[in-house]
């Protein structure tokens, strides 16, 4: 059985379209493109198939009610945007979903609730239950609250981390280019790559980002995002979203890029893809032999130097002295408390201080060497 028929027959799909994918010459929602999209998804999910749209556009559809000429480059107004054009988008999927008898739901979604574990596990919950009830769950950043993830390239590595949040069978990334190219796919001679079976096959691919003048993703994030996706053992593919109806029958079109992981729940993956870093630990050599040949926990006696501002149970880059980054992990300590006890072992702490310090500064359990 080819990956691509397999795709065809997913049980749980995650789809991201893009701002350029939705909206017009004006820049408002494109209600035929919406629709059609619609018509294709509602079609794959009344055959069974449990859907979950990530959809960019709601500051794409903000734009003409405000009377803006293209996608406002400063924060505030950004947010304006998202706020006038979210309930407008939610609206028309709502409408196009609803001819079909399928109900939507709206999920809205920071950087924040993919990179905290408690809210991670939330939104995760929040998302499975929805499917439970047959919902189709639309999920977009809530961009009239972000800050530093509206500036983040487009929804693409969302997408992603919803696929392995509820660890789908498959994603697929449309935009408003049809597939990855060797070369620009404007350049006379520059040729589709159909298959990526790794991410070394990408090395020597020039990759351009987008000129949309409503969106900000363009295919290095999507190529981001595969590498993310194919690592949780989700295969997906970037394709055109006006080729959906194809992708979605198995056929040859866009870029498969299969995947490379395990699926399945993944603290690691997650500490590696979904986390932000808050600070940075410095340990010296001995621990970084122990942390990424031992797989031993970070003790504070190898710690020599704290960066950040960070609290217990965020997560935080774990550095050799020469700055490279070996790991990533949740710390149990804060950057506050941690200074202090550098250097020292953990039956000293717990001798001098009490027993409540004879602890990690992070447990193997929550790191992950990169």
């Amino acid at each position: 059985m080819s990956p691509r028929f397999e795709i065809s027959q997913t049980k749980r799909l995650v789809v991201k379209v893009g701002s350029s994918s939705l909206t017009g010459m004006d820049s408002g929602i494109d209600s035929a493109r919406l629709i059609a999209l619609v018509n294709a998804l509602a079609r794959r999910h009344l055959e069974g198939t449990e859907v979950v749209l990530v959809s960019s556009g709601a500051i794409a559809a903000g734009i003409g009610p405000l009377g803006l000429r293209a996608r406002p480059r400063d924060l505030a107004t950004q947010q304006a945007a998202a706020s006038v054009g979210q309930g407008a988008l939610l609206a028309a999927y709502t409408q196009a979903f609803g001819v079909h008898g399928i109900m939507v739901g709206q999920v809205l979604l920071t950087v924040e609730d993919v990179t905290r574990r408690t809210h991670y596990t939330n939104a995760r919950r929040t998302l499975e239950r929805l499917l439970d009830f047959g919902v189709l769950p639309v999920v977009n950043e809530n961009d009239t609250v972000a800050t530093s993830e509206i500036r983040f390239g487009d929804n693409d590595r969302l997408a992603a981390l919803v696929a392995h949040l509820i660890d789908a069978d498959a994603l697929i990334l449309l935009s408003d280019v049809d597939a990855l190219y060797d070369g620009p796919p404007s350049r006379a001679g520059s040729k589709r790559i159909p298959l990526v079976t790794g991410p070394d096959e990408l090395v020597d691919v020039e990759i351009k980002g987008s000129h949309s003048k409503v969106g900000t993703g363009g295919m290095g994030t999507k190529v981001e995002a595969a590498r993310i996706a194919t690592a949780a053992g989700v295969a997906t593919i970037v394709t055109a979203a006006d080729r959906v109806t194809e992708v979605l029958a198995g056929e040859d079109i866009g870029t498969l890029f299969l995947p490379i992981g395990v699926r399945g729940a993944s603290r690691r993956l997650w500490l590696q893809h979904a986390t932000t870093a808050r600070g940075r630990l410095f340990v010296d050599d001995g621990a970084v032999a122990a942390l990424t040949h031992r797989k031993k926990s970070l003790l504070p006696a190898g710690v020599v130097r704290v960066e950040g501002a960070f609290h217990e149970g965020d997560a935080v880059d774990v550095c050799a002295l020469d700055g490279r980054v070996v790991a990533r992990g949740l710390t149990n300590y804060s950057a506050k408390e941690l200074p202090s006890l550098l250097g020292r072992s953990t039956r000293e702490l717990a001798r001098d201080l009490g027993p409540e310090y004879e602890r990690e500064v992070i447990h193997r359990d929550f790191l992950v060497v990169l």
